[in-house]
């Protein structure tokens, strides 16, 4: 978000002028860092737990999440709102570790182009019988510790998306995904 955007975005919310449509969203952004950051995913199932392996965490779940909105063809501005969320953290982020202003938004580019690509990988191999492809789209799109099992962290992967899949989405707009 450009820094005019910002600054108009936030003297809109103080003067009353319009709702934040990602307001309603916050609840399930919140549940998505949540899960990605639980420990299962670097002790268990060989996330690295680095910067890069936390990123790769979050869009891992972020993508599960959004395949399970585009399943409603009437969820069309929740996964907008979803993804402008992911857009302003990731930028926060990359401020605090000292990308400046000049260069943030090239990064957002990309992590936007990789979040694209990994949402078509894993909405792909989902939608597969077996693990084989979700295997690979784990061994390409997660930072993994030597010696991790790609097949593991498949399975859970897709118990978590199985459970997602599942759940009303009234649940699931309000982030009440169970773990």
């Amino acid at each position: 978000m450009t820094e005019t955007r910002r600054i108009m975005s936030l003297l809109s919310r103080l003067f009353g002028t319009r709702n934040d449509p990602r307001d309603a969203m916050r609840p399930l952004w919140h549940r998505v860092v949540e899960i990605s950051r639980e420990k299962q995913w670097y002790a268990d199932y060989g996330v690295a737990d680095t910067v890069a392996g936390r990123f790769d965490m979050i869009s891992a779940i972020l993508c599960v999440v959004l395949i399970r909105l585009e399943q409603n063809p009437e969820l069309k501005l929740e996964p907008v709102a979803l993804t402008e969320l992911f857009v302003d953290d990731m930028d926060g982020q990359l401020r605090q570790s000292g990308v400046g202003d000049v260069v943030v938004g090239k990064h957002i580019g990309r992590l936007m182009s990789v979040l694209g690509g990994r949402l078509g990988a894993y909405r792909d191999a989902l939608a597969q019988a077996d693990d084989t492809a979700l295997r690979g789209a784990i061994e390409r799109n997660l930072t993994l510790v030597d010696g991790a099992e790609p097949a593991k962290t498949a399975v859970a992967l897709r118990a978590f998306h199985q459970a997602v899949a599942a759940l009303e989405e009234t649940d699931l707009l309000a982030g009440r995904i169970a773990r």
